[in-house]
């Protein structure tokens, strides 16, 4: 990572509440062309998550805590905060000296964006201010928020708009918190209804729709160099599996996620002449 930050652009995706079993079951069936054509063999990687809901899952992997490999370790980071005795800081780690991976990307230079999702991004209170306080601009609308059906192709085209807004050579740092994953996710799936409420069919549905748009988000935030990817979930969510429903609480169903990371190559340049 200290050979790619500062010649590449960065986009961290946070599918917030994805699980991994079904995340891996529908890539398996083909249900996900566009993430999949992206993932590492066509598929996600196992990994636990730094925290079981949202604002403490983020809080972690802003200071370089990301989803954690679930295999025993130590696992080398690719990002850390300078800190005496890191057993997971490696020659391949991208060290800063600021307490949030944000404001150290910041200081090399990166225009830092944030498209919130879900309510801790919502800038409406201290609390939902917090996290997109982190980053030099932030943007978030109710449409972005988990009661919007379609709040993701919502997110994406702010996201089109801040990348189109920045001069070419200036480097980017990207985040987007994904909240359609998040219930209430019935209305992704046809004919599920509000009073059936959501399930994990309707949480399957909700990520075909993600991946529905997510092409175009892949496409800008590689639109001006290559670009270094994380697509990852912050926790997951339980629908009934041992008696437990939703997430803050110590249940596989939670604490595992689908993670990957990928470069995205920019468009390729005419060559001088060539016909356009």
């Amino acid at each position: 990572m200290g050979e790619v930050v500062g010649s590449h652009d960065l986009l961290l995706v946070t599918l917030d509440t994805l699980r991994h079993d079904v995340a891996v079951e529908l890539a398996a069936a083909g249900r996900l062309p566009n993430l999949a054509r992206h993932l590492p063999g066509g598929g996600w990687e196992e990994r636990h998550a730094p925290g079981s809901f949202t604002y403490a899952s983020h809080q972690a992997m802003f200071a370089g805590f990301l989803p954690t490999p679930a295999s025993p370790g130590p696992h080398p980071r690719l990002f850390a905060a300078r800190f005496a005795g890191s057993e997971t800081t490696a020659d391949g780690t991208f060290v800063f000296d600021a307490p949030d991976l944000v404001s150290g990307l910041a200081a090399e230079g990166y225009r830092t964006v944030c498209i919130g999702g879900v309510g801790f991004f919502n800038r409406q209170g201290p609390l939902g201010s917090v996290l997109p306080g982190m980053f030099q601009e932030s943007h978030w609308e109710p449409v972005f928020g988990v009661a919007s059906p379609t709040s993701f192709e919502e997110q994406v085209a702010r996201a089109e708009k801040a990348v189109a807004a920045l001069p070419r050579e200036q480097r980017l740092f990207l985040f987007v918190n994904v909240s359609a994953l998040h219930q209430p996710n019935w209305f992704h799936l046809p004919g599920a209804t509000r009073e059936a409420g959501d399930s994990r069919a309707t949480h399957a549905a909700a990520l075909e729709y993600v991946d529905r748009h997510i092409g175009r988000l892949f496409a800008a935030a590689s639109s001006r160099r290559r670009c270094f990817a994380i697509v990852c979930s912050d926790h997951g969510t339980a629908y009934g599996d041992d008696g437990y429903t939703g997430h803050r609480l110590g249940h596989p169903a939670v604490w595992t996620v689908p993670y990957a990371h990928f470069f995205l190559e920019p468009p390729a340049t005419p060559e001088p002449g060539a016909a356009r």
